[in-house]
């Protein structure tokens, strides 16, 4: 009988995380994805969303870098491997309406792989 109603809390609880709402990123984590998106560390930018069980495109708009979203600033540092994985974890209607390529482009970025990537993955 323990063991049921242990199942069975342990369902509800569980339930209940996976149907929150969008979940806001806390300092350490926006640092800390900062850090790795600057240093291009791809790997290590992907295992800490990992491990913090998080979804890119839920914490993505919450996460600004030296002023920059997460995607600007690996343009600036010319972190492409970190940026194209970025890329691929974002809804195409984010990257097509988030105004990157036009940034890109006024900053003379428009040579980035990263623009490259974000054009091919949301038609643009």
């Amino acid at each position: 009988m323990k063991i049921i109603i242990i199942t069975t809390l342990s369902i509800v609880l569980g339930s209940s995380v996976l149907f929150s709402s969008p979940v806001q990123a806390n300092e350490q984590l926006a640092a800390s994805l900062c850090d790795y998106v600057a240093s291009d560390d791809k790997n290590r930018l992907r295992k800490k969303i990992k491990e913090t069980r998080v979804k890119l495109r839920n914490v993505f708009s919450g996460i600004t870098c030296a002023g920059n979203n997460l995607l600007r600033h690996a343009i600036v540092n010319n972190a492409n491997g970190a940026g194209k994985f970025i890329v691929k974890k974002l809804p195409k209607s984010l990257l097509a309406g988030n105004g990157d390529v036009e940034w890109a482009g006024s900053n003379g970025h428009e040579g980035s792989p990263i623009v490259a990537a974000i054009k091919e993955r949301a038609g643009l």
